[in-house]
């Protein structure tokens, strides 16, 4: 790789840069190679689709997919990358599949024209919290049985958060999954030894991180990011603020400091759950890294 100047280099987790990466058609054959558990050479064609869902009526919700792909057989995938915690997400990506399983028919088509709809998530925070499962392939199937209903809708979930250096499966979805999550320039160096579709993607990091616009419209997202994380955090205190101050007038403070201890209790729990580590729970809390550290170990003495 390149060394840029400032040593800046962009996070593939960041959905700008996702996309940028996806434009390469080296690096989405050898991505799309290992969600599909194929030899990328076999991968004749990967063409990128308008990520505007069609509306059938005015009122429909509009959809807006991070990158859509067609191969070479029709089917269709769309690819989703979500940093920030997000409610509802098994219902949202469902959503977004149904729609582009639908979007395929026109009026008076036969059903027998729709192909294959993908829909991969891959989340910068755990979905599935009581297990340590990082990749997962779902579909229709019988709860009985197990018998597969069909195969012409899937959806794929990759949590980033839950890749650890003892995971002994070290297959290519997995190592792509190391390379999406990476955080340093010398993690993308030491990817780029593991095959010749992420060598290319370290590549396409070094060109887009070394792009003064590419590098604007990154750090413009980034900030976007942050200031939704911070006005999330902000109405969280402010509804805190709300309850302490009408606790106040009915002359039960302490009954206020115990309802705020308990709050913070429960929002501490979640993103420890979710691997948030200290200094991420307390910056998310607007709160020390001590006091944090301090309820932390008053709830496990509990």
């Amino acid at each position: 790789m390149t060394q840029a100047n400032d040593n800046f280099i962009m996070l593939p987790k960041v959905d700008i840069c996702f996309k940028g990466l996806m434009n390469n058609p080296k690096v989405r054959t050898g991505f799309i190679a290992a969600l599909l558990q194929k030899d990328p050479k076999t991968i004749r064609e990967t063409k990128l689709l308008p990520t505007i869902l069609g509306q059938n009526y005015p009122e429909d919700k509009l959809g807006i997919l991070d990158v859509r792909v067609e191969m070479e057989d029709k089917t269709q995938i769309d690819m989703e990358m979500q940093v920030a915690y997000f409610d509802y997400w098994d219902a949202r990506s469902i959503f977004y599949l149904s729609r582009m399983f639908t979007d395929q028919l026109k009026k008076g088509e036969p059903y027998e024209k729709l192909k294959k709809c993908i829909h991969v998530s891959i989340l910068d925070f755990s979905l599935f919290e009581d297990d340590q499962e990082c990749y997962r392939t779902i579909s229709f199937c019988d709860r009985k049985t197990g018998q597969e209903y069909t195969d012409l809708m899937e959806i794929q979930i990759l949590e980033l958060r839950k890749i650890t250096e003892e995971l002994k499966r070290e297959g290519d979805i997995i190592k792509w999954m190391r390379f999406l999550g990476g955080k340093s320039r010398k993690e993308f160096e030491d990817m780029a030894q593991t095959n010749e579709y992420i060598e290319e993607a370290c590549r396409e990091l070094d060109r887009m991180s070394a792009d003064e616009r590419a590098k604007l419209e990154y750090e413009a997202r980034e900030r976007a990011i942050r200031d939704y994380n911070s006005q999330m955090n902000s109405a969280l205190k402010r509804g805190m603020q709300k309850g302490i101050e009408k606790g106040i007038e009915k002359g039960i403070e302490k009954g206020i400091e115990k309802g705020r201890e308990q709050t913070l209790e429960y929002l501490i729990r979640k993103k420890l759950d979710k691997g948030k580590n200290l200094s991420e729970i307390a910056e998310d809390l607007e709160e020390t890294e001590r006091f944090v550290k301090e309820m932390i170990g008053r709830m496990e003495n509990l």
